[in-house]
């Protein structure tokens, strides 16, 4: 499916599909070479722009974190014609300073999964290697941070997400060695999407929402389901604010470095290239063709 206008892909739960004025919705089935994506992607128009809303672990909650097929995504958010994302997802506080209901704009990962295969377009006759020193897209991220103080949100501006696998939250000693660390917040789904998003030229950013002090704060409850969905209940009318927002500042041409990551990450010589490979990534080295 073609868009002429650049669209711009929001990630999260089902709240954020809710905006006010989030207008002509209407729900898209794609199919991937890399499987189902979580679930239908809804299009439409928000604040002047076309958008596409995937609900990350599918409408009603039915996807495990180490279950979301993050190609998939963010291949037929590519085919959709998008090339910013906006991610919202629930993080654990890894440090005081980062309350519940707070927003932290992330810019670094520690990967703590084991899906690495999983995690790249790449294989199979072709080899890439992108740079991912920074893994958020900045340009995006200064955006966000403009918006977030606009709305008046509690925001901090950087910090590390420890990517853990889950579903089970942290035990107590995993998170006081996270907190000691000096990492910043903790969470089961963000990398994943951050790499291929960069190796689908996609400008990517996460705007992480604290639910709780994950569990090495012994002065506080420990992480508790009921806990996580109360605080994101509670920053529901920031994040749509926020995203609302920051869609008009995001620009209308897709030329910032992100949009050429590939340009010197691919490896085999394009006469090697596998026909059946070279299909399954059309959308993504539709320009190197």
């Amino acid at each position: 499916m073609k868009n002429s206008t650049p669209r711009v892909g929001i990630i999260g739960g089902s709240g954020l599909y809710h905006i006010e004025g989030f207008e002509n919705q209407k729900w898209v089935k794609v199919k991937t070479p890399f499987g189902d994506p979580s679930d239908e992607f809804l299009t439409g128009t928000l604040c002047g722009r076309e958008v596409v809303f995937l609900p990350r672990h599918g409408r009603g909650h039915r996807i495990l974190p180490t279950e979301l097929n993050h190609r998939a995504n963010i291949w037929a958010l590519k085919s959709l014609g998008v090339q910013w994302i906006l991610s919202a997802s629930a993080v654990g506080s890894l440090q005081k300073k980062y309350k519940p209901c707070d927003f932290v704009l992330v810019d670094q990962f520690i990967d703590r999964t084991k899906r690495d295969l999983e995690h790249t377009f790449f294989g199979k006759g072709i080899v890439a290697h992108i740079a991912f020193a920074d893994p958020i897209c900045e340009e995006l991220r200064a955006l966000l941070l403009q918006a977030a103080k606009a709305c008046k949100a509690r925001v901090h501006n950087g910090g590390t997400y420890v990517n853990m696998e889950g579903p089970a939250f942290s035990t107590r000693a995993e998170s006081q060695l996270n907190h000691k660390s000096g990492f910043d917040v903790i969470g089961m789904t963000n990398l994943g999407e951050a790499r291929c998003a960069r190796e689908a030229e996609i400008a990517y950013a996460t705007m992480a929402m604290v639910t709780d002090y994950d569990c090495w704060k012994t002065d506080e409850a420990h992480v508790t389901v009921e806990m996580v969905i109360a605080n994101l209940k509670r920053n529901a009318a920031t994040a749509q604010a926020i995203i609302a927002n920051v869609l008009p500042r995001i620009p209308t041409t897709a030329d910032w470095p992100c949009h050429s990551a590939l340009q010197n990450a691919i490896m085999t010589d394009r006469t090697l290239w596998p026909a059946a490979t070279k299909k399954a990534l059309k959308p993504i080295l539709a320009k190197y063709l």
